[in-house]
């Protein structure tokens, strides 16, 4: 299952032990990626366990549809569409689901994608080439008050209203089409830059997410994740990002408590609304080792649920 792997995996023996995988399961990976967790779960899959993966990025597909294994099945559809894709493969609940957000390695790492200012190339940045607007699109016509909230607000930037005035008044004289264009627009806007950062790091980010929908997607699914889950199923999320994973954590935290009720209802323990998911554990970040091997680790953080009850 090494085929197509041409980047490290983010917490790969953390998150599949987290699945706590059963040999006749079924599992899901909905964001496939070069295959690094979906290889991992098929080696303690049985003859007769499940993989499901998703990914909305066609290279990452191809690698996946070039695999040879009866037990593994990989759809062109993003994480957000996993309702969808699980009733057309008549599966109605499975044992656990694993979500390794962000962008890969091999999408920043090729230049015609559009994600990486290290490159001087076409601003693209859609994970799905295949449909949807793209960077370049969006910045010709985007509102400026807008491009500065989604810069401000996905980015934590604060110069996104000196950014957000930049491109807009250089796209009246020629079209903001590349990546180095909006590099260097970024550059004479950000006026302190922080030490080993790109100043156009941030500004990147914030269009990337905006544009894919990353955090709306991420929203979308999580109650959908719990429904299809099977009582005892594990639910796991790596994120890179501290807004994503503060999405993760109010999630399952809301979920783990259940319904609320008012202060000094004279209630028995035993009828106090039970949580449908069970924190396991507490948020895990890389180690030193893999920190050493894998830079990009450091700002992962994997969190960990299971389902309680058997609704």
């Amino acid at each position: 299952m090494s085929e197509g792997l041409s980047h490290t995996t983010v917490l790969l023996n953390e998150a599949v032990d987290a699945l706590a995988i059963k040999p006749d399961g079924i599992y899901v990976d909905g964001t496939f990626g070069r295959g690094g967790h979906s290889g991992k779960i098929l080696e303690q899959l049985g003859a007769n366990g499940k993989l499901i993966a998703l990914d909305k990025d066609l290279a990452a597909v191809a690698v996946g549809k070039a695999w040879r294994d009866a037990r593994f099945h990989i759809v062109h559809r993003g994480f957000a569409h996993l309702a969808e894709v699980l009733d057309g493969l008549g599966v109605a609940r499975v044992d656990g689901i694993l979500l390794d957000l962000g962008v890969s390695s091999p999408q920043l790492d090729e230049a015609a994608r559009g994600f990486s200012f290290r490159f001087d190339a076409p601003l693209d940045m859609r994970m799905d080439a295949s449909s949807g607007m793209t960077a370049a699109q969006w910045l010709a016509t985007v509102d400026e008050s807008l491009l500065a909230e989604v810069i401000r607000d996905y980015g934590e930037e604060r110069f996104a209203k000196q950014i957000a005035r930049a491109v807009v008044a250089a796209r009246a004289i020629e079209p903001v089409h590349t990546t180095r264009q909006l590099v260097e627009l970024v550059g004479k806007a950000v006026r302190t830059r922080e030490p080993g950062q790109n100043p156009a790091t941030r500004t990147f980010q914030a269009i990337r997410i905006h544009l894919n929908q990353e955090f709306e997607e991420l929203a979308r699914v999580l109650p959908e994740c719990v429904t299809r889950l099977k009582p005892g199923g594990r639910l796991v999320v790596i994120s890179f990002h501290s807004l994503e994973d503060r999405i993760v954590k109010h999630f399952m935290r809301d979920m783990a408590e259940g319904d609320k009720l008012p202060r000094n209802v004279p209630i028995r323990a035993s009828e106090v609304p039970q949580g449908r998911l069970r924190l396991v554990g507490k948020a895990v970040r890389a180690g030193e080792i893999e920190l050493q091997a894998n830079p990009r680790a450091r700002s992962a953080v994997m969190r960990v649920a299971e389902r309680s009850d058997v609704a």
